[in-house]
């Protein structure tokens, strides 16, 4: 079974895969000479990756897999994309390698970078100007939880990601600069300063190049990030001496957090002494990946493999932005959608733009549910290339939802629902063993919907009258659904009575009659399956919305 999933894994064609496969190719290529490679692989393809880690001692170290979060805002969406995307290819590399490889997966905070704007939205703005230039680790907490602004985002971050399950270590740049983690890697770069300006200066302004370092010192007097030249660099003390706008020429040694990289060559910093083998980032990072490689290698490192993916934007089409707050928040999302819908929103064409605001909640969510299905009869090369196998690691609910996240929406609306008793009650008749205990998806679904009609829907509800065909069709479909017996809960039997009456009447397109049921009956452009709706809804209740909207009295209302 583990080697049949190892031949599906090589096979598979979605991009976690495709991922997988490359950081295979790449940590192969890094850590074996070139005339071992082919024997490691064919025991790895063949379904042995524990007899090619017994034959070469050297791919037993972790593979590590790394996303980064800068803390100057708080936690947004593309962090959590990051993660969730990274945890894909985490999880597919295993399947590749049959579980066998160790893999880590680092999520690491920038968090000893120096504050350098008050990021929109955020309370107590005047304490954050004070503390402007500080380590976010030394900036003051504006909404007073935690010991500093960094701690107190970290903590955002770390207890959303904590409730998805994600399988991670977290890394503090304060942390390990101060620990001594990355001592040797900063030594390294003092004695090499010279090669990481040559890469560096070409890439900046005129203006720029004149003060430019990579070496970051902190403050003895201020504690501010100093953005300002190295005069002097002793390699064997393994200080720099600089002249420091608040104590005049100082010397500091480059080691136990006295001291911040630039972010470019702190990026390939990083590479160097975590042994960062995978790491994704934006496309509009590209330049910075090529820049932090060329620095990594002048560190005697080898830049881990990885791809760019696309921005999200706003509903304006703007790029989406921590210190603007112009995106969703993960906790906007969990209020009307499910973390599933959200992680299967993070799978799709991460090569390709796309918006990320409220109206697409909906949609994500009704995908999720009808890709949980499509999984129940795939074959098994099709169910490892289904969203759902990464988002679940390899393990997929077999039971999702009986009911629609866009048919909930429908229901609150015209049942005028404020909770899950009101919408449990139209359940009663059309699942009558269905409990909150049974079906508890659905009863999350239903919080969801009731919280997402009140803040969305309701206020966007534009009823119309019918005109005197769309009158004549309903008052028939009234009358065909009376003559049906009263406890039908058939939706496809009142389905096929919606489509009769529509042919009946002439509408053509068919569509056009389903764009008249949903504007006059629901207020809306689209919505269910309308015999789904009417099934839960229940027939008498259904036969009274057509004809009081077949007068157009929803319309006066």
């Amino acid at each position: 079974m583990l080697q049949n999933l190892q031949t599906l894994a090589r096979e598979a064609r979605s991009w976690p895969f495709e991922q997988a496969r490359n950081l295979l190719a790449h940590v192969l290529k890094k850590r074996l000479p070139e005339a071992e490679r082919g024997e490691a692989r064919a025991l790895i393809d063949a379904g042995e990756a524990d007899k090619a880690l017994a034959r070469f001692e050297v791919l037993r170290r972790p593979v590590v897999l790394e996303t980064g979060y800068g803390p100057s805002g708080l936690p947004h969406m593309g962090t959590f994309g990051e993660v969730a995307r990274t945890t894909m290819v985490r999880n597919a590399f295993r399947a590749l390698t049959g579980d066998h490889w160790p893999t880590r997966l680092i999520a690491f905070s920038d968090d000893m970078d120096g504050l350098r704007k008050v990021p929109e939205g955020i309370p107590n703005p005047e304490m954050l100007r004070e503390d402007l230039h500080k380590p976010l680790t030394q900036v003051r907490d504006p909404f007073g939880t935690h010991d500093s602004f960094a701690a107190h985002n970290n903590a955002r971050l770390r207890a959303f990601l904590d409730s998805f399950g994600f399988d991670y270590e977290f890394m503090s740049s304060t942390e390990t600069y101060r620990s001594g983690r990355f001592d040797q890697a900063l030594l390294t770069l003092l004695e090499r300063f010279d090669a990481v300006q040559a890469i560096m200066l070409p890439t900046l302004g005129e203006e720029r190049r004149a003060t430019y370092s990579p070496f970051l010192p902190i403050s003895p007097i201020t504690g501010h990030v100093l953005q300002v030249p190295t005069l002097e660099r002793n390699v064997d003390t393994g200080t720099i001496v600089f002249d420091d706008p608040a104590g005049g020429r100082t010397e500091v040694p480059v080691t136990g957090g006295h001291v911040k990289l630039q972010w470019k060559p702190d990026w390939a910093m990083r590479w160097t002494a975590l042994d960062v083998d995978y790491e994704m980032s934006g496309k509009d990072l590209i330049e910075s990946v090529r820049e932090s490689s060329k620095v990594c290698r002048a560190l005697g490192g080898v830049p881990p493999e990885g791809f760019n993916y696309e921005l999200f934007l706003d509903i304006e089409g703007k790029k989406i932005s921590k210190s603007k707050g112009n995106g969703l928040t993960m906790e906007d999302w969990l209020r009307y959608g499910t973390p599933e819908s959200l992680s299967w929103y993070m799978f799709q064409s991460p090569k390709s733009a796309k918006s990320l605001h409220f109206n697409v909640i909906p949609r994500a969510t009704d995908d999720y549910l009808a890709f949980i299905e499509a999984y129940k009869t795939q074959e098994p090369a099709k169910r490892i290339d289904n969203a759902v196998w990464s988002i679940h690691a390899g393990s997929p609910p077999d039971h999702a939802s009986p009911v629609s996240f866009s048919l909930l929406l429908n229901l609150v609306g015209v049942a005028n629902a404020t909770d899950k008793a009101a919408l449990w009650a139209y359940f009663a008749r059309y699942l009558p063993d269905a409990t909150p205990e049974t079906e508890p998806l659905l009863d999350r679904l239903m919080g969801y919907a009731l919280n997402y009609y009140e803040d969305f829907v309701k206020p966007t509800k534009i009823y119309r009258a019918p005109d005197d065909k769309e009158k004549a069709a309903l008052l028939d479909l009234a009358a065909r659904l009376e003559a049906l017996p009263a406890d039908t809960t058939d939706g496809e039997t009142i389905q096929g009575e919606v489509y009769a009456v529509g042919k009946a009447h002439g509408f053509d397109p068919l569509r056009a009659w389903f764009g008249a049921l949903y504007e006059v009956l629901l207020g809306a452009s689209q919505g269910p399956r309308f015999g789904s709706f009417a099934a839960i809804y229940g027939l008498e209740q259904t036969v009274k919305l057509i004809r009081e909207g077949a007068e157009g009295r929803l319309a006066a209302s």
